[in-house]
């Protein structure tokens, strides 16, 4: 067992929050019992993954998406109420990590993407340098596709910018299909998110870059246990990651 504050320094040293511009709050985000021993890691705090972390004897749990966002409506009613409600009952610990946890050169969602698709990223683009690109080799989309459908054990949605002998690969995971202009003028190839909205097909058509939309859920499942297993390790304490499963 550690005290919560040693844990809270651990996370916030690891994934220095303060760097960043984000939606809502990183760190701490409902107190629980003073100390911790073991922590559950999971992509959303959903109603649930804290059923299933309550039920594993989790002092503390460990996400990428919190319960807490800037603009939403503050009132503590319908599911929020129905996810703070367990969580205080229980006296479980909620640690959030938004962009932290997707910028983190090693550890964080892109970097572990790269990780499970096999790419190394040797720059960054993007707002706050999210992005990540690096080198690649793919006869053409629809190769790259059929790797990354192989790898994450979900279909993609592939827009075909027609352009064989893809050499430059980007990506940024979750609702990042903001960021595929910046990857275009990265000098991408083809870049890999979770999800696509409507311009980005014109832009793939148009520019010739290919986009892939792999999941939003299914991009960011590698972050959170990555960063929760090495602060646990260094702290002596239990991991375990709960994957509730989600089909965006």
């Amino acid at each position: 067992m550690v005290p919560r504050s040693q844990l809270t320094a651990a996370f916030d040293q690891l994934l220095q929050p303060d760097r960043f511009r984000d939606y809502g709050p990183n760190g701490l985000q409902v107190e629980g019992r003073a100390d911790v021993g073991r922590i559950v890691s999971g992509v959303t705090a959903s109603r649930a993954l804290i059923e299933a972390a309550i039920e594993d004897r989790a002092d503390a749990i460990f996400v990428h998406h919190g319960l807490f966002w800037r603009g939403q409506d503050g009132r503590v009613t319908g599911w929020m109420k129905q996810r703070l409600a367990l969580l205080l009952a229980h006296d479980v610990n909620l640690y959030a990590y938004h962009l932290p946890l997707d910028a983190h050169p090693d550890l964080g969602n892109n970097a572990q993407l790269g990780r499970v698709l096999g790419l190394r990223a040797d720059g960054r683009f993007g707002e706050q340098d999210l992005g990540f690109i690096g080198d690649g080799a793919f006869d053409d989309a629809a190769q790259l596709a059929a790797h990354v459908r192989s790898r994450l054990g979900r279909d993609v949605t592939l827009v075909d910018g027609g352009r064989r002998g893809l050499r430059r690969i980007a990506w940024c995971t979750g609702g990042a299909q903001g960021y595929f202009e910046h990857a275009i003028a990265a000098g991408a190839d083809a870049f890999i998110t979770g999800e696509i909205s409507e311009p980005q097909a014109h832009y793939a058509r148009e520019c010739g870059v290919a986009f892939l939309a792999c999941g939003h859920h299914a991009t960011e499942r590698y972050g959170a246990p990555a960063v929760a297993a090495q602060v646990a390790q260094a702290l002596g304490l239990e991991h375990r990651f709960i994957d509730v499963d989600n089909p965006a």
